[in-house]
């Protein structure tokens, strides 16, 4: 099947005199993107979208993303900062909404980078009216819907990466990074990545954008060859440590094979998802119902993050690793993904707490971030506990659990999801298109 790549090639490239090295194929314009189906989903008619998931007595870090602006409130010391400065984890805001200026009581608060997917724009875009004014231009110059929902996306990861950037500019490119994902639809094509990551870098054009490549099998060999392009990645959708080497063996190819003198500004983070790995494991644990099994509940994720960390400080050690850091080379970090809580009863800090440790990074959306700002504690916890880990690791393998298999699962169903929120945003586009066209009439 021909590859795909989004409308990009329709997009504006801002101007910036700081931006890495180019990739060779920038003055070739990507291929056409498949036609975009007629999709059914309805525009929201509220104005605004609230971040706030409960209303709490406390002074609240939440803002409102809305047409009107932020709520302001005055910056403080959190635990955030204790987070970064003591143990070495940078905390991320996993969000990202009009108006952009409602992440700087954020920022003054210890986030350190944001990251978004399509989910996250879908969400935003389509239940809030802060886009209808540069969509109305959009549509009216002729844009089609996809190559508008670019632009909207563009100018907010263009906007956002500006707040960050004097962290960025702190921390000699280790931190003050903003993600923003090729289309999910590219998840089979190895090829179609690599040239939506290298357009979209170009088009953003911004020194601490992290393009997001998912970690499936077809798009690992993309991710050597964008890191080659001397392009930083944000490795999504990590479920396995199998999966994970790959990953990181990616990322040390493509470093090698870059050719360049300096790889101090090439980076990586490669995104290990968490909770949707008990939800998964849980349920299998449930349904085989011994003691053993219902004991193990709710500890699966956290015990492979360890591993994935023990693995980590193994890969990013010896030889081959030393030969880059000669270069400049960093290390590619860990970034804990899905720390929500989806189960009531289980700690609000259960994905973050047990987490922490130098050189990672944790994302979390509003509701991990608060709770571990209200109550989190700081300190080295990720492998305070390894050989804890190993035995549940084993124990759940010895439960007929194949790890790599839930993996698997866990990806394919990442992906998915990412792709109805995708062609369900393209959808309430094209609805709104369609009003603002009948309106003109």
């Amino acid at each position: 099947m021909a590859s795909s790549i989004s409308n990009l090639a329709n997009l504006t490239p801002a101007t910036s005199t700081n931006s890495t090295r180019s990739s060779s194929s920038s003055s070739v314009l990507p291929r056409s993107f498949v036609n975009l189906r007629s999709l059914n989903a309805k525009l929201s008619s509220s104005s605004h979208l609230s971040l706030r998931y409960n209303q709490l007595s406390r002074p609240s870090l939440f803002v409102r993303c809305s047409a009107s602006g932020g709520n302001g409130s005055a910056a403080k010391r959190t635990t955030l900062h204790d987070l970064y400065e003591k143990e070495g984890q940078s905390p991320w805001y996993d969000n990202l909404c009009r108006p952009v200026t409602d992440l700087l009581p954020f920022i003054s608060r210890g986030v350190r980078g944001v990251t978004s997917n399509p989910a996250i724009f879908q969400k935003a875009i389509s239940t809030s009216n802060a886009y209808n004014d540069q969509f109305r231009t959009l549509v009216e110059s002729g844009k089609d819907i996809e190559s508008a929902y670019w632009e909207l996306v563009v100018k907010d990861i263009q906007d956002a990466c500006k707040l960050f950037e004097p962290i960025y500019d702190q921390t000699e490119a280790e931190d003050g990074y903003v993600s923003v994902e090729v289309s999910p639809r590219l998840a089979d094509d190895t090829n179609g990545t690599v040239e939506a990551a290298k357009y979209l870098h170009k088009v953003v054009n911004r020194r601490n954008v992290y393009i997001k490549i998912p970690a499936t099998a077809p798009c690992i060999p993309s991710i050597r060859d964008v890191i080659a392009s001397g392009i930083s990645v944000n490795v999504t959708l990590i479920f396995s440590i199998a999966r994970y080497e790959a990953v990181i063996d990616a990322y040390l190819d493509g470093l090698e094979a870059s050719g360049l003198d300096d790889l101090s500004r090439v980076t990586s983070v490669a995104s290990f998802f968490v909770s949707r790995v008990d939800t998964l494991m849980d349920k299998m644990l449930e349904k085989i119902g011994t003691p053993e099994a219902l004991d193990l509940r709710g500890k699966a994720a956290v015990a492979q993050a360890a591993l994935a960390y023990k693995l980590y400080q193994k890969k990013f050690s010896g030889p081959r690793w030393e030969a880059l850091v000669k270069k400049g080379a960093k290390k590619q970090r860990l970034l804990w993904a899905s720390t929500s809580v989806k189960n009531p009863a289980y700690s609000d800090t259960l994905y973050v707490a047990p987490l922490i440790g130098p050189d990672t990074v944790s994302t979390m959306p509003d509701q991990a971030l608060e709770a571990f700002i209200d109550h989190g504690t700081v300190k080295r916890t990720i492998d305070a506990n390894v050989s804890e880990a190993e035995g549940i690791y084993s124990a759940l393998e010895k439960l007929g659990i194949d790890w790599n298999k839930v993996g698997e699962q866990l990806e394919e169903e990442g992906v998915d999801s990412f792709k109805k929120s995708f062609e369900s945003l393209l959808g309430t586009l094209q609805d709104k298109a369609n009003t603002l066209k009948l309106a003109s009439h």
